[in-house]
């Protein structure tokens, strides 16, 4: 029986390698995959998504108003699918992860969504609200705090290097914007009361 995961963690603990290790386990047993990754992530190629640690794979760019469903239905009739990859999760509609959970119900196809679980700013994604509300297992990818707790925020940073309290949810970025950090640090770098 199929099943939505929802793989979910700070920046920096290894969602897109471990998104590639299961698209290779897929591969290694002959079975058919499709990656996918939404298309306002623009820090590999169109067509790819890379990890930080060089690890790489095609993958089928979606648009905010790309249909999942029918995508993927439509893919399967080519060939049958024996699991849909998505990366960077985060940024899909609640409507996407809607029609995700109509791949896993309807084509019986297992779906691993990788993504952020909160912005900079400590709200939730659009996409991951849906995730965690909708999937049927939920998986959390740990990193660390440089003070060696586990992280679970992430802070902005400018170019000058100071963290930023406002701003777009969403503007693509990787260690030269982001560093992933404890609630605790977290709340320090935005000069939160940590009481």
């Amino acid at each position: 029986m199929a099943k939505l995961y929802f793989y979910y963690s700070a920046m920096n603990a290894g969602k897109t390698t471990n998104l590639l290790q299961s698209n290779h386990n897929y591969a290694e047993r002959g079975m058919n995959t499709l990656v996918l990754k939404p298309r306002v992530d623009n820090r590999a190629e169109h067509n790819q998504v890379r990890s930080r640690i060089g690890l790489q794979a095609d993958a089928f760019e979606v648009a905010a108003d790309t249909d999942l469903y029918r995508l993927v239905a439509a893919k399967s009739d080519m060939q049958p699918l024996h699991c849909v990859l998505v990366d960077e999760a985060q940024f899909l509609s609640a409507e996407q992860v809607g029609q995700l959970t109509e791949v896993v119900d309807a084509l019986d196809v297992p779906v691993l969504a990788y993504g952020l679980r909160t912005d900079f700013l400590g709200e939730l994604f659009e996409g991951s609200r849906q995730l965690l509300a909708l999937a049927d297992e939920l998986r959390e990818i740990k990193t660390i705090c440089h003070c060696g707790r586990k992280a679970i925020m992430v802070v902005r940073f400018d170019s000058e290097g100071k963290p930023l309290r406002a701003g777009d949810q969403i503007q693509i970025g990787g260690n030269e914007t982001y560093v992933s950090m404890c609630r605790r640090h977290f709340k320090e770098s935005l000069g939160s009361d940590a009481t």
